[in-house]
């Protein structure tokens, strides 16, 4: 970790935000309007239409940085004043829909609706809002525009409820000028209240002390925000299980047994409103391994298993950054989630289709071949086996639940595959450090999910592997260009 320090401070200088310039002042007030729309469709067709209409509190966002510079998220928000058509605000996001239209139900066209929202810094006339939606070339298309008058008399404007526990637990200035962390917590009960600030301070200083973040830390504001659940941990439909909380986490999303979602948006935006926000976590009371993390939404993460800390490293990177997953043998629920033949946006991600033009070629290491070879086979070999062995445990786990079985039988199982786990993960470290491509800097096939065909730049990140390891060179890169984005 020292080594790399160096390079984040190199960076720094090199990062700028060049581009034309919006006046905040002249088109806008600090408060926030809050957009809640359905997102309707499948794979091939989709729609968005208004919901209602929210002011919140002051506008959270750097009023210097309303044209966001970044080519990221499958959409596009943009805001134009409608009386000069002048683009005044643009943001990239990714969204719940947009992962579902790539999944088995999406593809074979069985619609579905998702409640979302679009926060824009509240106007003092009349916008324009749009969606774009990229196509399969990454190409912005239309998909929705509609008018907004900031004087329309049912533009909600209630007080937000008073059942929210506010903690500032890091100030480090005004939210104009920082990065305003939201952490929520799911699945605590009022009398684990203290469990939430254990937990919310104990992430806290997690995630500002793992770089990029760390040489940072400065720049960031994370308060905590607890609604209060009539029960501890979240839904678990695959065991059996469901609590009732105050978000409505749950494992399972799309059918992936790990994969940890909240699609109660309004629920968590309620929450999440009573305090200016860039960014969101969710921190749920569970002791299972589980997140997730959409660009420009939300990520979640459990609290008490052993990986807690990498999950909330790479969730975070996912919504925050809009990195890539790396890994690429463990089973997900897409399809085609990145098309052949099309560089991916993320940053961290490549399809090598121009190896001259590499997105990080200036950060490659001396004399490394692209693509670079490296001992893929016998790393596919052995992840095989325990993706194997992990699937087999889990459906026991799952069958035990569903059962009633004594609970001693079922603590059996977990602990069981806690352990398969660590020891996964120390076999991963062991193999990466015989490589004599270990710690340098290239293009190494298996990549976003995909064998063939998509390549990551180092052989192992938190983007990549479980375990409270080192963001690589690019995507440390590409976290401090956004942390900078937000707060200077």
């Amino acid at each position: 970790m020292k080594r790399m320090l160096p390079l984040f401070i190199l960076l720094l200088p090199l990062l700028s935000f060049a581009g034309e310039e919006v006046d905040f002042g002249k088109y806008f007030i600090d408060r926030t309007l809050r957009v809640d729309v359905f997102h309707t469709g499948d794979a091939r067709e989709e729609m968005f239409t208004i919901d209602r209409i929210i002011q919140e509190g002051p506008w959270s966002g750097n009023p210097r940085r309303l044209l966001a510079p970044f080519e990221l998220g499958r959409y596009l928000l943009r805001v134009r004043d409608a009386a000069s058509g002048a683009l005044i605000y643009s943001k990239g996001f990714d969204s719940y829909f947009g992962e579902y239209k790539t999944t088995e139900p999406g593809v074979n066209g069985v619609k579905k609706t998702f409640s979302e929202s679009l926060l824009i810094p509240f106007p003092k006339d009349k916008v324009r809002v749009e969606v774009l939606l990229r196509d399969r070339e990454n190409r912005p298309q239309p998909v929705f525009e509609r008018e907004i008058d900031p004087a329309d008399m049912f533009i909600v404007r209630e007080k937000p409820a008073g059942d929210v526990q506010v903690i500032e637990q890091v100030k480090n200035g005004p939210p104009a000028a920082r990065v305003d962390l939201v952490i929520l917590g799911e699945g605590y009960t009022a009398a684990e209240t203290e469990k939430f600030r254990g937990d919310l301070a104990r992430f806290s200083d997690t995630l500002l002390g793992h770089e990029p973040y760390k040489t940072c830390r400065d720049r960031f504001n994370i308060t905590g925000l607890l609604k209060p659940s009539a029960e501890s941990g979240c839904d678990e439909p695959s065991f059996g299980s469901f609590r009732n909380t105050a978000l409505g986490a749950s494992f399972d999303s799309f059918g992936s047994e790990r994969y940890m979602l909240v699609e109660d948006n309004r629920a968590w935006r309620d929450v999440a409103g009573r305090v200016p926000y860039d960014a969101v976590m969710i921190m749920v009371n569970s002791p299972r391994y589980g997140g997730g993390g959409i660009y420009n939404l939300y990520c979640t993460f459990t609290s008490d298993n052993q990986w807690r800390q990498y999950l909330c490293l790479h969730e975070f990177g996912h919504s925050f950054t809009g990195l890539a997953d790396e890994y690429y043998t463990s089973a997900v629920a897409y399809n085609e989630f990145y098309p052949a033949g099309v560089e991916p946006l993320e940053p961290n991600i490549t399809a090598l289709l121009d190896p001259k033009n590499l997105k990080w070629k200036d950060l490659v290491t001396k004399r490394t071949a692209i693509p670079t070879p490296w001992e893929k086979a016998a790393y596919e070999a052995m992840e095989k086996t325990y993706q194997k062995k992990r699937a087999e445990i889990n459906e026991r786990i799952a069958v035990a639940k569903r059962a009633n079985a004594p609970q001693a039988e079922i603590d059996a199982l977990q602990a069981r595959s806690e352990e398969m786990s660590r020891l996964n993960g120390l076999e991963i470290n062991a193999f990466f450090r015989k490589s004599r491509f270990n710690g340098k800097v290239g293009a190494f096939e298996g990549a976003g999910y995909s064998a063939r065909g998509l390549y990551r730049s180092m052989l192992d990140c938190i983007m990549f592997s479980r375990g409270v390891r080192p963001y690589c060179r690019v995507c440390a890169a590409a976290v401090t260009r956004t942390i900078r984005y937000y707060s200077e």
